[in-house]
């Protein structure tokens, strides 16, 4: 399933298996723009964006105002103008990358899907990082399609979550969305194992978007890296969107789960990406603490061996 140009999408069932493709009105971005106005009609929301934006410098604020009328996609991203840059810029930083490695296509997963807002809109941006880059992507929303199941303790934050919290109506979502997308739904601890079975060197696992809220089921899916070294970026995108919460710590949720994860892992291991806030022009957003990656030590990429010319530093003074 690849980016296309068509209106066509393809009904599934919840086990994420497509079935005769059908043509469905193109919802999925009109969706997105009620969605966002209507977030943004929150006072929380608003006062978020304002404090991040009005921090920063004038001439950067007013430099943005041309960019957002003029500007290239590209540009947008690097002044922070896409909804949802917490996926804007990892999806275009692995298209970069997987350029540079020669690769055609990559896969992107979204974990709590939830009413689907965010998979569409993750949707929308592969679409434009695709004009950009030439990369193609295959993206799956991982969700149970009936809201959040019980918590197990209190690693599980159930001072903020709670069963059945985040339902999905899973017939509209399946509608809005576009043929390179595919839910799939169940529990975690079988559809993680399923979908590493069918993953691909072809289209390597690129960025995962975590918002499964619980400590349980974030542990659980991060299982999804623990795959075949080859099926991902040497570095791959991590967006763990819970690490904000007030009661984050490293004893409960995704920052106890990631902490495990490299305990138990030898090769693969979470760290947040290096010195990302000082490359970006705009300083003060926070989805740049949540922006984590992958690596993977075992990736052929991280195989001592000569793949290119040595590289080799000029010195001016010996001139």
């Amino acid at each position: 399933m690849t980016i296309g140009t068509t209106d066509t999408v393809t009904e599934r069932r919840p086990s994420g298996l497509e079935l005769e493709p059908k043509q469905v009105p193109p919802a999925g971005a009109a969706m997105i723009d009620r969605y966002v106005f209507k977030r943004l009609a929150r006072s929380s929301r608003r006062s978020r964006v304002l404090a991040e934006r009005l921090t920063e410098p004038l001439h950067l604020n007013l430099v943005s105002a041309f960019v957002a009328l003029f500007g290239s996609f590209r540009s947008k991203v690097n002044h922070d103008l896409i909804i949802r840059q917490q996926f804007a810029f990892p999806i275009l930083h692995a298209a970069d990358k997987a350029r540079e490695a020669g690769l055609k296509k990559l896969t992107l997963v979204e974990f709590g899907v939830a009413n689907g807002a965010g998979l569409l809109n993750m949707c929308r941006i592969a679409v434009s990082v695709t004009k950009v880059t030439g990369v193609e992507f295959e993206v799956f929303g991982f969700d149970t399609g009936s809201g959040m199941p019980a918590a197990v303790d209190y690693r599980d934050h159930p001072e903020m979550f709670q069963q059945n919290d985040f339902p999905m109506d899973v017939e509209r979502l399946n509608a809005a969305l576009p043929p390179f997308a595919s839910l799939v739904l169940g529990n975690v601890a079988d559809t993680v194992p399923a979908f590493l079975a069918k993953l691909s060197p072809r289209a390597p696992l690129a960025f995962v978007s975590m918002d499964l809220d619980y400590y349980s089921s974030t542990k659980t899916a991060l299982e999804i890296f623990n795959g075949a070294p080859e099926h991902y970026l040497q570095a791959a995108l991590l967006y763990l969107d819970d690490t904000v919460i007030e009661t984050a710590n490293p004893w409960c949720g995704e920052l106890l789960a990631i902490n495990e994860f490299n305990d138990e892992n030898e090769h693969r291991k979470i760290a947040p990406f290096p010195m990302l806030r000082s490359r970006r022009l705009f300083k003060n957003p926070r989805w740049i603490e949540q922006i984590y990656l992958v690596h993977i030590m075992d990736h052929p990429l991280r195989t001592p061996g000569l793949r290119r010319p040595s590289h080799v530093i000029p010195n001016e003074y010996t001139n």
